[in-house]
């Protein structure tokens, strides 16, 4: 890396650096390297996105890799995906479109086994003023505080919102619960003058909009 700078090395060097020390039988590029051969079965995801899925538990089933090298791993990807929010913040990221959401917020979900209520908050330009998360509930359940969602967008004097979910089991179907909850989150905020956008469901790194199937 110092000879060539990082962006001249491959995702297994980079890995490898983090990784820092091998075995008597491999290196730490082999390692990393059989970290990402692992996935070979999934083509729909690209290297760092697997890595990024992967849990401490199942990293420590590498060859190389232990309790420590594994907290070491999910750590430097943590950091990685606060350094990207914090660069979308800064530079006041538009929202025009559902996908745009889905851009901004996917990365956090992966690995993500309970259900997160992440509220996105707008200004009048449909600019991101910060990104909240306002609940979060066990698998396949979630409880909700209509005021604890709301306190931020009020503190925050946001002039609208978009509420995003998960589906830790992989379902992109709105439940009953999911729209009702819609329906009463969208008539709250009418009373405090924040415009509800829409509402995202997101699973299986994939998304719907509940405005686009008419439950807003």
């Amino acid at each position: 890396m110092e000879l060539l700078g990082p962006k001249n090395l491959t995702n297994s060097e980079l890995l490898a650096i983090i990784i820092k020390n091998g075995t008597k039988k491999i290196n730490c590029v082999e390692i990393a390297q059989n970290i990402f051969m692992s996935k070979k079965n999934i083509s729909n995801m690209s290297d760092l996105e697997y890595l990024n899925l992967l849990s401490i538990e199942e990293l420590k089933t590498f060859e190389g890799i232990g309790k420590v090298k594994a907290i070491q791993i999910k750590a430097a990807l943590e950091l990685a995906s606060r350094l990207s929010s914090e660069r979308k913040m800064t530079n006041k990221y538009k929202v025009v479109s559902p996908q745009d959401v889905f851009d901004l917020v996917a990365s956090s979900y992966l690995n993500t086994k309970n259900e997160v209520l992440k509220v996105i908050l707008l200004n009048k330009q449909n600019k991101v003023l910060s990104v909240v998360d306002s609940v979060i509930g066990q698998i396949d359940r979630i409880e909700i505080d209509i005021k604890q969602v709301l306190s931020e967008p009020i503190k925050q004097m946001a002039n609208g919102i978009i509420l995003c979910h998960n589906h830790p089991g992989g379902s992109l179907k709105p439940s009953r619960q999911d729209i009702n909850f819609t329906k009463k989150m969208f008539e709250y905020c009418k009373i405090f003058n924040i415009n509800l956008l829409d509402h995202i469901i997101i699973a299986d790194n994939n998304y719907v909009s509940m405005k686009q199937l008419g439950s807003i």
